[in-house]
């Protein structure tokens, strides 16, 4: 993935910022448009778009957020279902863009979020890696070298060249993720950490994670779990309805979660 051009870094002062930030979001919202009543066919949504017959809602994902992530740091992102956690995550990994505000992140970026989400199930594991490595923006040349690698950290084996539709939700999870870490990345997104897998996997994701963060990534991590955040955070984020709650130390941060959830 290319670095941001100037005009995608825009005009931050030092002396408004900290110098170190490899991510930075600046009074960001995010806003979902969906029409008040079921519409049967696109061809259907068109004539009444042009006919501006169309009524939307409004659902704000985000609202006005700002933060800042420094490099090295493990920074969590903490908050109930609807909060708009992955909302921001697919905002830092590009996928979405900002209905307003700006999004700047430096360096190369390594989403966690969904194992196995540009794989084709009837393509086999052999294939879907190389399919996967160049949706990531690697070449082919780049997956082949990297190819036994990544399969012997997966643990897939006989199963690389069965058709996908034939493995477990956890092989394409830990398929998934030996290709999304087989990199050095500068920014390291997680979406929950090895949900799937088993045990013995998880332990070796982990200790991948903590390969990447001694390597000199930043770390933006999503977590339900207090006591990860705790332990792997030095700061922390608490989202609630698409709105920042609080900012700063994460034991401070989990405190007033915790207390928000037991008024």
């Amino acid at each position: 993935m290319k670095s941001p051009t100037a005009s995608e870094l825009g005009n931050f002062s030092k002396t408004n910022h900290e110098p170190d930030a490899v991510l930075r979001l600046e009074q960001v919202s995010v806003c979902y448009r969906m029409p008040r009543e079921r519409i049967g066919t696109f061809k259907e949504y068109m004539i009444r778009q042009l006919q501006r017959r169309v009524s939307n809602n409004e659902f704000w994902a985000l609202r006005n957020v700002s933060l800042e992530v420094q490099a090295g740091e493990v920074f969590g992102i903490i908050g109930p279902n609807g909060a708009g956690k992955s909302t921001l995550l697919k905002l830092v990994a590009r996928v979405l863009r900002p209905t307003s505000g700006r999004v700047w992140a430096r360096g190369y970026v390594a989403p966690l979020l969904e194992f196995g989400a540009g794989f084709h199930p009837e393509l086999s594991g052999r294939e879907n890696v190389i399919l996967n490595g160049v949706l990531l923006g690697f070449s082919r040349k780049h997956m082949k070298q990297r190819f036994k690698h990544i399969v012997e950290f997966a643990g897939i084996g006989d199963f690389i060249d069965a058709p996908l539709r034939t493995y477990s939700s956890g092989m394409v999870a830990r398929l998934g993720f030996a290709i999304a870490v087989d990199v050095q990345p500068d920014i390291l997104i997680v979406d929950e950490l090895l949900s799937a897998g088993d045990e013995a996997f998880q332990r070796k994701g982990m200790e991948r994670i903590q390969e990447i963060r001694q390597g000199g990534a930043s770390i933006l991590l999503v977590t339900h779990s207090l006591a990860v955040a705790k332990r792997m955070c030095q700061r922390a984020a608490w989202l609630d309805q698409g709105t920042l709650r609080a900012l700063g130390p994460v034991a401070e941060v989990t405190e007033q979660y915790q207390r928000s959830t037991q008024d």
